[in-house]
Protein backbone atom coordinates (compact mmCIF):
# COMPACT_ATOMS: atom_id res chain seq x y z
CA UNK A 1 0.00 0.00 0.00
CA UNK A 2 1.12 3.57 -0.68
CA UNK A 3 1.05 4.65 2.97
CA UNK A 4 2.97 7.76 4.01
CA UNK A 5 2.94 6.89 7.72
CA UNK A 6 3.63 3.79 9.81
CA UNK A 7 0.94 1.45 11.10
CA UNK A 8 1.95 2.54 14.60
CA UNK A 9 1.22 6.18 13.81
CA UNK A 10 -2.18 5.36 12.34
CA UNK A 11 -2.93 3.31 15.46
CA UNK A 12 -1.95 6.23 17.69
CA UNK A 13 -4.16 8.63 15.74
CA UNK A 14 -7.12 6.28 15.98
CA UNK A 15 -6.62 5.89 19.72
CA UNK A 16 -6.69 9.66 20.21
CA UNK A 17 -9.92 10.02 18.27
CA UNK A 18 -11.57 7.11 20.10
CA UNK A 19 -10.60 8.60 23.47
CA UNK A 20 -12.12 11.94 22.48
CA UNK A 21 -15.29 10.27 21.21
CA UNK A 22 -15.77 8.46 24.51
CA UNK A 23 -15.15 11.65 26.48
CA UNK A 24 -17.80 13.42 24.39
CA UNK A 25 -20.24 10.49 24.64
CA UNK A 26 -20.16 9.87 20.88
CA UNK A 27 -20.83 6.25 19.86
CA UNK A 28 -19.76 6.67 16.25
CA UNK A 29 -18.24 9.40 14.11
CA UNK A 30 -19.44 9.95 10.55
CA UNK A 31 -16.54 11.51 8.68
CA UNK A 32 -17.13 13.44 5.46
CA UNK A 33 -13.96 15.51 5.47
CA UNK A 34 -11.37 14.03 3.14
CA UNK A 35 -8.68 15.46 5.41
CA UNK A 36 -9.98 13.36 8.31
CA UNK A 37 -10.03 10.20 6.21
CA UNK A 38 -6.50 10.81 4.92
CA UNK A 39 -5.10 11.58 8.37
CA UNK A 40 -6.80 8.63 10.05
CA UNK A 41 -6.28 5.96 7.39
CA UNK A 42 -4.12 7.28 4.54
CA UNK A 43 -7.09 7.18 2.14
CA UNK A 44 -6.16 9.46 -0.77
CA UNK A 45 -8.81 10.48 -3.31
CA UNK A 46 -10.89 13.29 -4.76
CA UNK A 47 -13.92 11.01 -4.67
CA UNK A 48 -15.37 13.09 -1.82
CA UNK A 49 -17.01 15.26 -4.49
CA UNK A 50 -19.68 12.53 -4.38
CA UNK A 51 -21.34 11.12 -1.27
CA UNK A 52 -18.75 9.32 0.78
CA UNK A 53 -18.59 8.53 4.50
CA UNK A 54 -16.05 6.91 6.79
CA UNK A 55 -17.65 5.47 9.93
CA UNK A 56 -15.65 4.98 13.12
CA UNK A 57 -17.28 3.44 16.18
CA UNK A 58 -16.05 3.49 19.76
CA UNK A 59 -15.50 -0.26 19.39
CA UNK A 60 -12.92 0.52 16.71
CA UNK A 61 -14.99 -0.49 13.67
CA UNK A 62 -13.86 1.37 10.55
CA UNK A 63 -16.15 1.21 7.50
CA UNK A 64 -15.98 3.26 4.30
CA UNK A 65 -19.06 3.85 2.16
CA UNK A 66 -18.09 5.11 -1.28
CA UNK A 67 -18.58 4.61 -5.03
CA UNK A 68 -17.08 1.90 -7.24
CA UNK A 69 -14.26 4.08 -8.68
CA UNK A 70 -12.87 4.49 -5.16
CA UNK A 71 -12.81 0.82 -4.18
CA UNK A 72 -9.27 0.24 -5.45
CA UNK A 73 -8.31 3.76 -4.44
CA UNK A 74 -9.08 2.89 -0.82
CA UNK A 75 -7.46 -0.54 -1.10
CA UNK A 76 -4.24 0.90 -2.54
CA UNK A 77 -3.82 3.97 -0.35
CA UNK A 78 -5.36 3.22 3.04
CA UNK A 79 -5.55 0.82 5.97
CA UNK A 80 -9.35 0.49 5.56
CA UNK A 81 -10.42 -3.15 5.25
CA UNK A 82 -14.22 -2.85 5.20
CA UNK A 83 -15.25 -0.96 2.07
CA UNK A 84 -18.89 -0.75 1.01
CA UNK A 85 -20.09 0.47 -2.38
CA UNK A 86 -23.25 2.38 -3.18
CA UNK A 87 -24.48 2.07 -6.76
CA UNK A 88 -24.98 4.97 -9.15
CA UNK A 89 -28.51 5.04 -10.50
CA UNK A 90 -31.31 7.50 -11.05
CA UNK A 91 -32.73 8.58 -7.70
CA UNK A 92 -29.95 6.90 -5.70
CA UNK A 93 -29.83 7.91 -2.04
CA UNK A 94 -26.66 6.54 -0.44
CA UNK A 95 -27.75 7.75 2.98
CA UNK A 96 -30.06 4.70 3.03
CA UNK A 97 -26.97 2.50 2.59
CA UNK A 98 -25.30 4.37 5.43
CA UNK A 99 -28.33 3.83 7.67
CA UNK A 100 -28.17 0.10 6.97
CA UNK A 101 -24.52 0.04 7.98
CA UNK A 102 -25.29 1.87 11.21
CA UNK A 103 -28.12 -0.59 11.92
CA UNK A 104 -25.75 -3.46 11.31
CA UNK A 105 -23.43 -1.92 13.90
CA UNK A 106 -26.27 -1.68 16.43
CA UNK A 107 -26.23 2.10 16.58
CA UNK A 108 -29.97 2.74 16.80
CA UNK A 109 -30.76 5.45 19.39
CA UNK A 110 -27.05 6.16 19.76
CA UNK A 111 -25.15 9.45 19.70
CA UNK A 112 -23.62 10.03 16.28
CA UNK A 113 -21.04 12.71 15.60
CA UNK A 114 -21.22 14.18 12.11
CA UNK A 115 -18.65 16.23 10.20
CA UNK A 116 -21.19 18.65 8.78
CA UNK A 117 -18.53 21.24 7.89
CA UNK A 118 -17.16 19.30 4.93
CA UNK A 119 -16.93 20.14 1.24
CA UNK A 120 -18.12 16.65 0.34
CA UNK A 121 -21.30 16.90 2.39
CA UNK A 122 -23.31 19.17 0.12
CA UNK A 123 -26.54 20.82 1.25
CA UNK A 124 -28.61 18.22 -0.57
CA UNK A 125 -26.62 15.34 0.91
CA UNK A 126 -26.92 16.82 4.41
CA UNK A 127 -30.70 17.13 4.02
CA UNK A 128 -30.89 13.49 2.90
CA UNK A 129 -28.62 12.40 5.73
CA UNK A 130 -30.72 14.14 8.37
CA UNK A 131 -33.94 12.78 6.89
CA UNK A 132 -32.62 9.21 6.79
CA UNK A 133 -31.32 9.27 10.34
CA UNK A 134 -34.21 11.22 11.85
CA UNK A 135 -35.68 9.19 14.74
CA UNK A 136 -32.90 6.64 14.21
CA UNK A 137 -30.14 8.25 16.28
CA UNK A 138 -29.13 11.52 17.90
CA UNK A 139 -26.98 13.64 15.58
CA UNK A 140 -24.32 16.03 16.88
CA UNK A 141 -22.10 18.39 14.91
CA UNK A 142 -18.54 17.21 15.55
CA UNK A 143 -16.89 18.87 12.58
CA UNK A 144 -13.71 19.78 14.51
CA UNK A 145 -13.25 16.57 16.53
CA UNK A 146 -10.56 15.19 14.21
CA UNK A 147 -9.33 18.64 13.15
CA UNK A 148 -8.23 19.36 16.73
CA UNK A 149 -5.77 16.49 16.46
CA UNK A 150 -4.76 17.24 12.89
CA UNK A 151 -3.76 20.78 13.89
CA UNK A 152 -0.85 19.42 15.99
CA UNK A 153 1.71 17.78 13.72
CA UNK A 154 3.78 14.72 14.61
CA UNK A 155 7.48 14.45 13.77
CA UNK A 156 6.71 12.48 10.63
CA UNK A 157 4.19 15.10 9.52
CA UNK A 158 6.63 17.92 10.22
CA UNK A 159 9.15 16.23 7.93
CA UNK A 160 6.61 16.38 5.10
CA UNK A 161 5.81 20.03 5.81
CA UNK A 162 9.53 20.84 5.72
CA UNK A 163 9.79 19.15 2.33
CA UNK A 164 6.84 21.23 1.16
CA UNK A 165 8.61 24.38 2.44
CA UNK A 166 11.69 23.54 0.36
CA UNK A 167 9.49 23.18 -2.73
CA UNK A 168 7.88 26.57 -2.00
CA UNK A 169 11.34 28.15 -1.77
CA UNK A 170 12.33 26.53 -5.06
CA UNK A 171 9.25 28.03 -6.67
CA UNK A 172 10.27 31.46 -5.37
CA UNK A 173 13.59 31.08 -7.18
CA UNK A 174 11.61 30.50 -10.37
CA UNK A 175 9.63 33.69 -9.77
CA UNK A 176 12.79 35.74 -9.35
CA UNK A 177 14.15 34.28 -12.57
CA UNK A 178 11.13 35.01 -14.75
CA UNK A 179 9.41 38.04 -13.17
CA UNK A 180 10.44 40.86 -15.47
CA UNK A 181 8.88 43.37 -17.84
CA UNK A 182 7.45 41.73 -20.95
CA UNK A 183 6.99 38.33 -19.30
CA UNK A 184 3.65 36.54 -19.13
CA UNK A 185 2.05 35.60 -15.82
CA UNK A 186 1.28 32.24 -17.45
CA UNK A 187 5.00 31.55 -17.95
CA UNK A 188 5.75 32.36 -14.32
CA UNK A 189 3.01 30.00 -13.11
CA UNK A 190 4.23 27.25 -15.43
CA UNK A 191 7.80 27.50 -14.18
CA UNK A 192 6.71 27.50 -10.53
CA UNK A 193 4.61 24.37 -10.99
CA UNK A 194 7.39 22.72 -13.00
CA UNK A 195 9.86 23.13 -10.15
CA UNK A 196 7.42 21.72 -7.61
CA UNK A 197 6.41 18.69 -9.68
CA UNK A 198 10.00 17.91 -10.62
CA UNK A 199 10.83 18.08 -6.92
CA UNK A 200 8.31 15.34 -6.17
CA UNK A 201 5.51 17.66 -5.06
CA UNK A 202 1.76 17.49 -5.58
CA UNK A 203 -1.04 19.63 -6.90
CA UNK A 204 -1.92 22.24 -4.26
CA UNK A 205 -5.38 22.19 -2.68
CA UNK A 206 -6.23 25.44 -4.46
CA UNK A 207 -4.84 27.45 -7.34
CA UNK A 208 -1.79 29.66 -7.01
CA UNK A 209 -2.85 33.30 -6.77
CA UNK A 210 -1.17 35.59 -9.29
CA UNK A 211 -1.97 39.11 -10.40
CA UNK A 212 -0.24 42.18 -11.77
CA UNK A 213 -1.42 45.74 -12.20
CA UNK A 214 -4.93 46.10 -10.80
CA UNK A 215 -5.10 42.33 -10.27
CA UNK A 216 -2.24 42.52 -7.77
CA UNK A 217 -4.92 43.63 -5.28
CA UNK A 218 -6.84 40.35 -5.58
CA UNK A 219 -6.65 37.65 -2.91
CA UNK A 220 -8.08 34.94 -5.14
CA UNK A 221 -7.06 33.27 -8.37
CA UNK A 222 -8.74 34.56 -11.51
CA UNK A 223 -8.14 33.44 -15.06
CA UNK A 224 -6.77 36.62 -16.68
CA UNK A 225 -3.07 36.24 -17.54
CA UNK A 226 -1.34 39.56 -18.16
CA UNK A 227 2.02 40.59 -19.56
CA UNK A 228 4.16 42.44 -17.03
CA UNK A 229 4.62 46.13 -17.88
CA UNK A 230 7.82 48.16 -17.62
CA UNK A 231 6.56 49.54 -14.32
CA UNK A 232 4.26 47.10 -12.55
CA UNK A 233 3.40 45.26 -9.36
CA UNK A 234 3.16 41.48 -9.13
CA UNK A 235 1.47 39.61 -6.26
CA UNK A 236 1.87 35.87 -5.83
CA UNK A 237 0.59 33.48 -3.18
CA UNK A 238 1.57 29.85 -3.60
CA UNK A 239 2.29 26.64 -1.74
CA UNK A 240 4.84 23.93 -1.90
CA UNK A 241 2.85 20.70 -1.53
CA UNK A 242 4.22 17.29 -0.59
CA UNK A 243 2.02 14.26 0.14
CA UNK A 244 -0.81 16.83 0.42
CA UNK A 245 1.04 18.78 3.17
CA UNK A 246 1.33 22.49 2.41
CA UNK A 247 3.77 25.29 3.14
CA UNK A 248 2.75 28.69 1.78
CA UNK A 249 4.47 31.92 0.80
CA UNK A 250 3.12 35.32 -0.26
CA UNK A 251 4.99 38.15 -1.95
CA UNK A 252 4.41 41.36 -3.85
CA UNK A 253 7.30 42.32 -6.14
CA UNK A 254 7.82 45.53 -8.05
CA UNK A 255 8.68 45.59 -11.73
CA UNK A 256 10.89 48.47 -12.85
CA UNK A 257 11.64 51.28 -10.43
CA UNK A 258 10.33 51.07 -6.90
CA UNK A 259 7.32 52.94 -5.59
CA UNK A 260 7.91 54.89 -2.36
CA UNK A 261 4.41 54.22 -1.07
CA UNK A 262 4.86 50.50 -1.58
CA UNK A 263 8.26 50.58 0.07
CA UNK A 264 6.55 52.02 3.17
CA UNK A 265 3.83 49.38 2.91
CA UNK A 266 6.51 46.68 2.77
CA UNK A 267 8.18 48.07 5.87
CA UNK A 268 4.81 47.92 7.61
CA UNK A 269 4.42 44.29 6.55
CA UNK A 270 7.85 43.45 7.96
CA UNK A 271 6.96 45.11 11.27
CA UNK A 272 3.58 43.39 11.46
CA UNK A 273 5.06 39.98 10.66
CA UNK A 274 7.69 40.46 13.36
CA UNK A 275 4.99 41.37 15.87
CA UNK A 276 3.04 38.23 14.96
CA UNK A 277 6.15 36.09 15.32
CA UNK A 278 6.48 37.28 18.91
CA UNK A 279 2.91 36.16 19.67
CA UNK A 280 3.00 32.84 17.82
CA UNK A 281 4.09 30.64 20.71
CA UNK A 282 2.57 27.96 22.95
CA UNK A 283 0.04 29.25 25.46
CA UNK A 284 -1.02 32.31 23.49
CA UNK A 285 -4.31 32.37 21.64
CA UNK A 286 -4.80 32.53 17.90
CA UNK A 287 -6.62 35.83 18.41
CA UNK A 288 -3.51 37.30 20.07
CA UNK A 289 -1.58 36.87 16.84
CA UNK A 290 -4.22 38.70 14.84
CA UNK A 291 -4.33 41.52 17.36
CA UNK A 292 -0.57 42.02 17.03
CA UNK A 293 -0.96 42.27 13.24
CA UNK A 294 -3.87 44.71 13.50
CA UNK A 295 -2.11 46.94 16.05
CA UNK A 296 0.84 47.54 13.74
CA UNK A 297 -1.18 48.20 10.60
CA UNK A 298 -3.74 50.39 12.36
CA UNK A 299 -1.04 52.45 14.07
CA UNK A 300 0.71 53.02 10.75
CA UNK A 301 -2.49 54.16 9.04
CA UNK A 302 -3.35 51.01 7.10
CA UNK A 303 -6.56 49.94 8.84
CA UNK A 304 -8.64 50.28 5.65
CA UNK A 305 -6.11 48.28 3.66
CA UNK A 306 -5.65 45.28 5.96
CA UNK A 307 -7.67 42.08 6.21
CA UNK A 308 -9.82 40.75 9.07
CA UNK A 309 -7.63 37.65 9.45
CA UNK A 310 -3.87 37.30 9.17
CA UNK A 311 -3.37 33.59 8.60
CA UNK A 312 -4.44 30.06 9.26
CA UNK A 313 -3.25 26.56 10.03
CA UNK A 314 -1.69 24.43 7.30
CA UNK A 315 -1.57 20.68 6.94
CA UNK A 316 -2.71 17.92 4.61
CA UNK A 317 -5.66 19.45 2.81
CA UNK A 318 -7.62 18.71 -0.36
CA UNK A 319 -9.35 20.84 -2.99
CA UNK A 320 -10.89 23.32 -3.03
CA UNK A 321 -8.79 25.01 -0.35
CA UNK A 322 -5.46 24.71 1.44
CA UNK A 323 -6.69 26.86 4.34
CA UNK A 324 -6.98 24.64 7.41
CA UNK A 325 -8.44 24.99 10.90
CA UNK A 326 -7.94 27.12 13.00
CA UNK A 327 -7.67 30.65 11.56
CA UNK A 328 -5.94 33.72 12.97
CA UNK A 329 -8.70 36.28 13.54
CA UNK A 330 -9.87 38.57 16.33
CA UNK A 331 -11.03 36.76 19.44
CA UNK A 332 -10.21 33.22 18.28
CA UNK A 333 -9.76 31.32 21.58
CA UNK A 334 -7.72 28.44 20.15
CA UNK A 335 -4.64 27.97 22.34
CA UNK A 336 -1.48 27.68 20.26
CA UNK A 337 0.47 24.46 20.77
CA UNK A 338 3.88 23.12 19.88
CA UNK A 339 3.48 21.25 16.62
CA UNK A 340 1.05 23.73 15.08
CA UNK A 341 1.91 24.96 11.59
CA UNK A 342 0.61 28.42 10.67
CA UNK A 343 0.80 30.50 7.53
CA UNK A 344 0.89 34.16 8.55
CA UNK A 345 0.08 36.63 5.77
CA UNK A 346 0.50 40.39 6.04
CA UNK A 347 -1.84 41.77 3.35
CA UNK A 348 -2.25 45.42 2.40
CA UNK A 349 -4.59 46.37 -0.45
CA UNK A 350 -4.75 50.14 -1.06
CA UNK A 351 -7.77 50.49 -3.33
CA UNK A 352 -7.56 54.29 -3.47
CA UNK A 353 -4.08 54.21 -5.01
CA UNK A 354 -4.43 50.75 -6.59
CA UNK A 355 -1.34 49.54 -4.75
CA UNK A 356 -0.71 46.14 -3.18
CA UNK A 357 1.86 44.82 -0.76
CA UNK A 358 1.89 41.31 0.67
CA UNK A 359 4.29 39.29 2.75
CA UNK A 360 3.54 35.77 3.98
CA UNK A 361 5.53 32.94 5.56
CA UNK A 362 4.85 29.53 7.10
CA UNK A 363 5.92 28.80 10.67
CA UNK A 364 6.26 25.72 12.84
CA UNK A 365 5.38 26.33 16.49
CA UNK A 366 8.01 24.88 18.82
CA UNK A 367 8.29 24.49 22.58
CA UNK A 368 10.27 27.72 22.77
CA UNK A 369 8.43 29.78 20.16
CA UNK A 370 8.40 29.23 16.43
CA UNK A 371 10.56 28.54 13.41
CA UNK A 372 10.15 30.09 9.97
CA UNK A 373 10.20 27.25 7.46
CA UNK A 374 11.02 29.32 4.40
CA UNK A 375 14.71 30.13 3.93
CA UNK A 376 14.44 33.02 1.47
CA UNK A 377 14.86 36.74 2.19
CA UNK A 378 11.99 38.95 3.28
CA UNK A 379 13.36 41.99 1.44
CA UNK A 380 11.25 43.85 -1.09
CA UNK A 381 12.29 42.54 -4.51
CA UNK A 382 12.40 44.97 -7.42
CA UNK A 383 12.82 43.19 -10.74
Amino acid sequence: MGLHFSQEEFKSRKSKVLKSMKEQNIDALLMFRQESMYWLTGYDTFGYVFFQCLVLTTKGDLILLTRAPDLRQAQNTSIIKDIRIWVDKDGANPTFELKNILSELGLEKSNLGVEYDAYGLTGRNAIQLNASLNNFANLHDKSELVSCFRAVKTKSEIALVQKAAKLADDAMEAIWKYARAGQSEAKILAEMQKVIFEGGGDYPANEFIIGSGKNALLCRYQSEKQILKNEDQLSLEWAGTYKHYHSCLFRTMLIGKGNDKQKKMHSACIEALSACEKKLKPGNKAGDVFDAHAEVFDRLGYKKSRMNACGYSLGATFSPNWMDWPMLYNGNPYVIQSGNVFFMHMILMDSENQLAMNLGETYLVTDKGNKRLGKKKLDLVIC
